[in-house]
């Protein structure tokens, strides 16, 4: 008889069932708690929600709040600080960080696809088992606690 336990997980997004785990991330390898676990939700959305922040002030201040300027403001800070530092101001100040699953740098073109997804907003509100946003699943990012 076949042993389903031996074969690698399923991806969702690839059609196949996914395996049960107990907690986010642990199919991906990564602990239930502490540094390296998956960022959960009410601390993504507390950080989004500084960084949209922060992207008004700044519009409303140089340019009357106009709505394309809130948008531009909030992905360039994005890109830049994640590419720069790991994690934008709402990252950093929550405990987060951006990583790659293939380990290694983020380098550029992660940053630049998850940041035009996540502007999307759809790509931010659909995610997987892992609590990944479909935007992190596209670029092969995750974020995790520090």
């Amino acid at each position: 008889m076949h042993d389903d336990r031996s074969r690698p997980p399923s991806d969702p997004l690839d059609g196949g069932a996914a395996p049960r785990q107990d907690w986010p991330g642990q199919r991906l390898g990564l602990p239930r708690t502490g540094p390296r676990s998956i960022a959960r939700l009410g601390r993504r959305i507390a950080g989004v929600t500084i960084d949209w922040g922060l992207a008004y002030v700044v519009a409303f201040a140089f340019f009357d709040g106009q709505g394309l300027a809130i948008t531009v403001i909030f992905s360039v800070v994005q890109i830049v600080f994640l590419v720069t530092l790991g994690g934008t101001v709402g990252h950093l100040v929550l405990g987060m960080r951006l990583v790659p699953m293939a380990g290694g740098r983020i380098g550029l073109w992660r940053p630049v696809v998850r940041t035009l997804l996540l502007a999307l907003v759809i790509p931010a509100v659909v995610w997987d088992q892992d609590q990944r946003g479909l935007h992190d699943r596209v670029a092969g990012t995750v974020l995790v606690r520090v």
